[in-house]
């Protein structure tokens, strides 16, 4: 089997994965459940790929990020459920739907203004459908959360809770009002410390975590980026340490923590000359 720019190729391929007594045994075995973090893992390497600005790698990423749409439509389709074509269409009459400013007639067309309000009603009227679909009959009232998609990392959910109550007021105007929050969960974590229990801990832990993505809501900065590029300084600056010891013929697990931060300092200073 040759590769091909044709989708139609790729489908084949999984089919044949896929295929009882001649497929491959892994993909065989493998269910929704059991590829989901896999397809979570794929979307984030995506990210990781446009973060280092290496189109070469998107395109790979891409693909693998595919594969993974392809791969849970198979299993769909075998289950009586829906292919991929199904997947096709259920997207592009969203898409269309959701911009009656691009795809409506001229007398159709909204002011680009009201863009935003047109997708919120859409997307809200989506979900009513959805819980009909699902029996789910009962008037409920909406929730100004609605739409909140529960599945997304739990950092760019944050972020979006927030958008949303912030909305309708239920925000601070001033981000050192945030700090100030910051500093109470950091007091509340020190009380979970003291108590030893666990549970406890944790949650506060979470909150924390939640009142600095609300910091970097109000700064303007992506928490997801944000703590990528903290990631890859880490990385650099333990490297630096590593190196470092290796030269002197260490390794980490025989240095002290006074000689492995007495290192961190210096690739500090050597990247901020600080």
């Amino acid at each position: 089997m040759t590769p091909s720019r044709d989708i139609s190729r790729l489908i084949e391929i999984m089919a044949r994965l896929r295929t009882p007594e001649t497929g491959c045994p892994w993909d065989l075995e493998q269910d929704f459940a059991s590829i989901a973090p896999y397809t979570i893992e794929e979307a984030f390497e995506v990210a990781e790929a446009i973060a280092r600005n290496d189109l070469d790698d998107l395109r790979d990423e891409l693909g693998d990020l595919l594969l993974q749409v392809v791969f849970h439509s198979r299993i769909a389709e075998e289950r009586g459920a829906f292919a991929f074509g199904d997947v096709v269409e259920a997207v592009t009459r969203k898409m269309i739907r959701r911009h009656p400013h691009v795809f409506a007639d001229a007398q159709g067309n909204i002011a680009p203004s009201h863009v935003e309000g047109v997708w919120d009603r859409i997307k809200a009227e989506e979900k009513a459908e959805r819980a009909a679909r699902r029996g789910q009959t009962e008037a409920l009232p909406a929730s100004v959360l609605a739409g909140v998609k529960p599945g997304q990392p739990a950092l760019s959910r944050a972020m979006e809770l927030q958008r949303k109550a912030a909305k309708v007021g239920f925000d601070w105007n001033d981000p050192r009002e945030v700090l100030k929050k910051i500093r109470e969960e950091a007091d509340e974590i020190e009380a979970a410390l003291d108590s030893g229990d666990s549970d406890h801990i944790a949650e506060e832990t979470g909150d924390l975590m939640f009142a600095l993505v609300n910091l970097a809501r109000h700064t303007g900065a992506d928490p997801e980026m944000a703590l990528r590029g903290t990631n890859a300084k880490f990385e650099r600056r333990f490297g630096h340490i590593e190196r470092a010891l290796a030269a002197q013929g260490k390794s980490p697990d025989a240095a002290t923590l006074a000689e492995m931060d007495a290192l961190w300092d210096e690739a500090k200073r050597a990247e901020t000359g600080r």
